[in-house]
């Protein structure tokens, strides 16, 4: 097995998914931007130093179609389930394969630059580690030790759960790391940083036809 870091990145049913962020548009085109946020995330995921392998988990499979056109793995959850257990269940694929170092990813950073999640691996070393969101309570990023168990507690709160459970907070700026996107708010935030290719696409078509 060679080095790195395998990151799970769990993502909801489109139908589901960022439910603060559908405003008023059609149930359709709020599924596109879900999507390309998916899919900038993983693509600058991928793209990091440091990361052996990225595996999505989502039981939606239009998702599942994207991601395997662009060479993606992705292993079905259960959508019932929440976020969590679909990570725990990621995990296990992983352990099953023999993967020594896991971790966990949000779908919903489309401003990430690869250098910067490079860099928070490479901070983090071989410890169990996160780091927080622009505001301090969230998590984007979870990082097992070396053979340890992942133990996600992402929800409300989940950067201080990570600490209680043993996770070293990552101090980086990462502007682009810490900038996931629950609102309308957030998007503008992440448009600031600069959006991945397929994100600024549907913005960009989205300013020319506004419904």
């Amino acid at each position: 097995m060679n080095g790195g870091v395998s990151l799970l990145v769990p993502i909801k049913p489109l139908h589901l998914a960022k439910s603060r962020l559908r405003d008023d548009r059609p149930a359709a085109r709020h599924a596109d931007l879900v999507s390309a946020i998916a899919l900038d995330t993983v693509e600058a995921a991928r793209r990091a130093a440091g990361v052996r392998a990225v595996l999505v988990v989502t039981s939606d499979p239009r998702l599942a179609e994207s991601f395997a056109a662009v060479g993606v793995e992705v292993v079905a959850d259960d959508p019932a389930a929440g976020l969590n257990p679909a990570l725990e269940h990621g995990e296990r694929v992983l352990r099953s394969r023999g993967e020594a170092r896991i971790g966990a990813l949000q779908a919903d950073l489309p401003a990430l630059r690869s250098a910067e999640l490079a860099a928070a691996l490479e901070q983090a070393g071989p410890e169990r580690a996160f780091s927080a969101d622009h505001q301090g309570t969230g998590t984007t990023l979870l990082l097992a030790a070396a053979h340890g168990a992942l133990a996600p507690r992402f929800g409300p709160g989940s950067a201080a759960a990570h600490v209680s459970s043993g996770a070293r907070a990552l101090d980086g700026e990462w502007a682009s790391l810490r900038c996931d996107v629950d609102t309308a708010a957030d998007l503008r935030r992440a448009t600031g940083l600069g959006l991945g290719e397929r994100t600024a696409a549907w913005l960009a078509g989205a300013a020319g036809n506004p419904r």
